[in-house]
């Protein structure tokens, strides 16, 4: 490389990196200056987020987000999507953070920047108890078809562990999911295993077939040009986990069952 080249390389990397830092700031500052934290969130799928029996948005990533707002001393503002509108959401500039209980996937990662995990979901598959399935394994074979949320990672789950089984997306969360495999539309679905622990509770006639088919982090997201905000948030994160907030709200919405008599 000439020492011109190599000259016009370095400029445009510097370029590259002041106009970066410029837009790395831009979110943080914005947020500062409005006083305001937009926060995109998916309300169909409790525990984690979903509109409960007093018409209030709530779940256990709603508690993070409102913990945090009001310790930065800033307005939180909640806008609800469907899940595969989340990242469209954040991309466009219509929120600054997505909580949801997304995994970091390689493909998300050309889009988004992730935090370091908030908490980690097992995922299993559900279906109907009259069913003669025992193992989740059970259900990969051609005639059977499984349901998943629709460009969530639930569907690559299917794909990837039950290729030999068809594969329907659904959007709008696991409810309609799991609406479709009680009005047999599917024959089994796949979620995570607090997420359907909180829907059999509203109809018995499910059950989770044994075995956990694998385990995922999951994690909150923020545009790439995003830095400080991105740091922010991991921050946070280490701050209410050493302090043990963050156990409690788990152990509250994740862990068990306990939120159901107060929000169902």
């Amino acid at each position: 490389m000439t020492t011109l080249k190599r000259t016009l390389v370095l400029m445009m990397l510097a370029m590259f990196s002041l106009a970066s830092t410029s837009f790395a700031a831009s979110t943080m500052e914005k947020i500062v200056k409005s006083g305001e934290l937009i926060v995109a969130v998916q309300t169909q799928g409790p525990p984690v987020s979903f509109i409960d029996k007093t018409g209030q948005r709530t779940g256990l990533v709603i508690d993070i987000m409102e913990m945090m707002a009001a310790d930065m001393g800033v307005k939180l503002i909640l806008q609800d999507y469907d899940w595969k509108g989340l990242i469209p959401a954040l991309t466009s500039g219509k929120a600054d953070v997505i909580a949801a209980d997304m995994t970091p996937t390689a493909k998300r990662h050309m889009q988004v920047i992730f935090t370091e995990p908030v908490f980690f979901a097992e995922n299993i598959v559900y279906s109907l108890k009259d069913r003669d399935f025992v193992s989740w394994k059970d259900v990969n074979k051609p005639e059977f078809t499984v349901g998943a949320t629709q460009a969530s990672s639930y569907a690559e789950v299917a794909k990837k562990f039950l290729p030999a089984a068809k594969l329907k997306e659904y959007s709008g969360g696991n409810p309609q999911t799991f609406q479709a495999l009680v009005s047999g539309r599917v024959d089994a679905g796949v979620s995570d295993r607090a997420s359907v622990s909180g829907l059999i509770s509203q109809n018995p006639n499910v059950k989770v077939l044994e075995g956990t088919v694998n385990k995922e982090p999951l994690g909150f997201a923020v545009r790439p040009d995003s830095i400080h905000l991105l740091h922010a948030l991991n921050n946070y994160m280490r701050l209410i986990r050493h302090d043990g907030r963050l156990d409690r709200l788990l152990d509250y919405w994740w862990n068990s069952t306990v939120w159901e008599a107060d929000h169902k």
